[in-house]
């Protein structure tokens, strides 16, 4: 069955080049969501049918999250969103840090990688500094050494930009923290959609992501390293048996979860990523004069999303012109507060335009040639 086939939501008009704040889903997603509340639909540890199925689909989940995170199943945990799992595990790591200590953040971060630092910052006496970007939007790792002192604790740091679609050299972070004696705190909510996590190759202590963004439900889902948990005491509910969940689950939500992950390994990949590679380079190449965009002109070190301005337009005016013509795309700074501030677009921001898998060429040359208009 070919890709688009499997999305209803694609049977329209629209080009959705949307996808950096939430792609759409396969209809196996909304299959499971609805046939959960149809059928299992019940708190957990009930001796009735409902409830052990409800129990059941939770232990799936929770598989299905190890496995797609490369982890310990008891390492994985849902929430709400990344925004929102992060404000409680800043919290809890918080209850470890005194006044004086430091976190570096990145300007490549989005905001929810950020805020939850500062509010701790604010509350605990901590100072907060950003690893500065390059021209060309990559890291500066030589900035990054540089600020790593004996009294920096976590470094925050995103996989991908989720504005100008910069990756990062996880790895490479990972070891200058430890290194520093720092731990290591992942943003992978925008990579999701775009390429296999291994948390035990990149020896995260923390990561988070949302499912939302790749094929999946409204959902937050993250990890933390089991030796780190042991260290902390958590927020929870005193017979609540996981350390960061707190009240019951969206189990609806858990098995859209589920079949999210099953239909990304029905593609693959390695497919999924020559697709957008392919997509990427198209729009690189065809890009017309008068549009600026902003970062790297490769498809290598980046993923398939893209911040720019069309010449003498404001980026909502551009925005609305592609909506008339069905191009679904996003304008303004998409919480990613730093990288539009280093990039001097903080007043107005940029249009942002992502590929995922099941965008098509012929969507991006009619993008191309709407721009072309711009």
């Amino acid at each position: 069955m070919d890709v688009r086939d499997q999305f209803s939501a694609l049977q329209v008009p629209t080009a959705f080049f949307d996808g950096p704040g939430g792609t759409q889903v396969p209809d196996s997603v909304i299959d499971a969501i609805a046939g959960y509340l149809r059928e299992s639909n019940a708190n957990l540890g009930g001796p009735f049918g409902n409830s052990r199925r409800s129990d059941a689909l939770v232990t799936r989940a929770r598989l299905t999250a190890g496995a797609f995170l490369r982890c310990e199943p008891d390492e994985a945990f849902f929430g709400a969103n990344m925004t929102t799992l992060n404000f409680a595990l800043t919290r809890t790591v918080g209850r470890t840090l005194a006044e004086g200590d430091e976190i570096l953040c990145t300007k490549l971060d989005h905001d929810g990688n950020v805020s939850p630092w500062l509010e701790l910052a604010h509350d605990r006496g901590l100072t907060v500094q950003f690893v500065d970007v390059n021209d060309d939007t990559t890291l500066d790792y030589d900035d990054l050494e540089g600020k790593l002192t004996d009294r920096t604790r976590v470094v925050a740091f995103p996989l991908a930009s989720n504005a100008v679609g910069t990756t990062t050299d996880a790895k490479r972070i990972v070891e200058l923290a430890h290194a520093a004696g720092a731990l290591a705190w992942a943003d992978a909510v925008h990579y999701g959609p775009h390429g296999p996590i291994d948390v035990a190759d990149l020896g995260a202590d923390v990561l988070l992501c949302s499912p939302y963004k790749f094929f999946g439900p409204h959902l937050g889902l993250g990890f933390v390293r089991s030796t780190l948990t042991q260290q902390m005491r958590t927020y929870k509910v005193r017979p609540a048996d996981h350390p960061y969940e707190t009240g019951t689950l969206p189990h609806e939500l858990l098995a859209g979860f589920v079949a999210a992950v099953e239909y990304i390994e029905s593609v693959g990949w390695s497919a999924i990523r020559e697709q957008e590679r392919a997509l990427g380079q198209r729009f690189l190449d065809g890009l017309p004069a008068g549009i600026e965009m902003y970062g790297l002109r490769t498809m290598d070190g980046r993923v398939p999303t893209f911040a720019f301005n069309a010449a003498g337009r404001s980026p909502r005016s551009v925005a609305e012109q592609l909506a008339e013509r069905d191009i679904a795309v996003w304008d303004g700074n998409y919480y990613a507060v730093e990288i539009m501030e280093r990039l001097g677009l903080s007043a107005e921001g940029a249009v942002r335009v992502g590929f995922v898998h099941y965008n098509t060429t012929d969507e991006v040359d009619r993008l191309l040639e709407a721009l072309g208009e711009a």
